[in-house]
Order: structure tokens, then sequence, then C-alpha cells
């Protein structure tokens, strides 16, 4: 009987180690809402212009 509690035990302790740092995890973020943006997306588009080459 021993060996079935120490494997729940085992299932317990690995549980929380991982549910712990999860969770705070989405604690952080939950209440930093994103106010603080990394950085803006830009890059530049190349256009077509009339003498591309494609242009009939």
């Amino acid at each position: 009987m021993k060996g079935r509690a120490g494997k729940r035990k085992v299932k317990r302790v690995v549980f929380l180690v991982v549910a712990v740092p999860v969770l705070a995890l989405l604690g952080y973020a939950w209440t930093d809402g994103g106010r603080q943006p990394l950085r803006d997306i830009v890059e530049p588009v190349p256009v077509p212009g009339p003498h591309s080459g494609n242009a009939k």
C-alpha cells in the first residue's frame, strides 16, 4: 500500500512544481495587462511602382 501512496505524493509534488510557476506567470501577465509594450512593429514594405517591369 505504501507504494501507491508514495506515487501519489510524487505526482502531487510534480504538479505543484509545475503549477505554481505557471500560476505566478499568469498572475504577473494579468496584472501587467499589456501596459508595457516591448516595441513598435515597423517594417518597410517594398511597393511596386509603375516601371517595375510587371506593368504592361
